[in-house]
Formats: structure tokens, C-alpha cells, sequence
């Protein structure tokens, strides 16, 4: 059962669409705290951003796309995840000392060679 109290790490996003680089990127996620907190930009039909203008998947087929791929890897919503409805972030501010860390995890694939291959 996911647990509201317990650490968990979060991924924001617009998930437009959910692919095996966001699949892989949950894997890390779920390995930190064994739950994960997964929430949903809400920008169907609206720009995410300067280069995210394409985003024709509403919230109802986001979180399908999301369970259906995770599912795959055993993963459960409701267990090992939930999904969040956020308005669209674009910008994340923080104090000092707010007991949470920002991480870039970053995963080879074909359109970034240069990076290193992690895990």
C-alpha cells in the first residue's frame, strides 16, 4: 500500500507520451525509497513550455499510458506508485535546509550518445 507519510521520490512531468526513457527513469526512482509519487503537468492541448507545445494526450490517457506501461514491470498503482494531477509547473523554488534533494538522472539512449551509459 502506498504510504503518504513514508519518503518518496517525486517525477513531474508531461508524460506526452509515457516511453521506456520515462519507464527506465521510474526504475531508478522506485529503487530510492520503494515509492514513487508521479505527477502529471496538466497541459493537454496547451504549451508545457518553450519547445513542449505537442501535447494532444489528456489526463485520462496519461495515467492509462502510465499504469499500462508500468504494469509490464510488475509495478502497481496504488503500491509501488500514485499519480498526481499538478497544475503546469514551470518553475521550482526552494529554501535552504527543506530536507529534500534535487538529482538529474541521466540515461543513455540514441539521441544522447555522448552521455555515459549508467545502469
Amino acid at each position: 500500500m502506498f504510504d503518504w507519510k513514508k519518503p518518496t521520490v517525486q517525477m513531474l512531468g508531461r508524460w506526452q507520451p509515457w516511453h521506456e526513457g520515462h519507464q527506465a527513469l521510474f526504475k531508478r526512482c522506485v529503487q530510492k525509497t520503494g515509492q514513487v509519487m508521479i505527477q502529471v503537468r496538466d497541459v493537454h492541448q496547451s504549451s508545457g513550455g518553450e519547445g513542449q507545445d505537442d501535447n494532444p494526450f489528456d489526463w485520462d490517457l496519461v495515467c492509462k499510458n502510465i499504469e499500462d506501461g508500468l504494469t509490464k514491470d510488475d509495478f502497481s498503482r496504488g503500491i509501488q506508485y500514485e499519480i498526481m494531477l499538478v497544475p503546469n509547473i514551470v518553475n521550482i523554488t526552494y529554501g535552504r535546509g527543506v530536507g529534500y534533494a534535487f538529482e538529474e538522472e541521466v540515461l543513455y539512449n540514441w539521441f544522447n550518445p555522448w552521455r555515459r551509459r549508467l545502469g
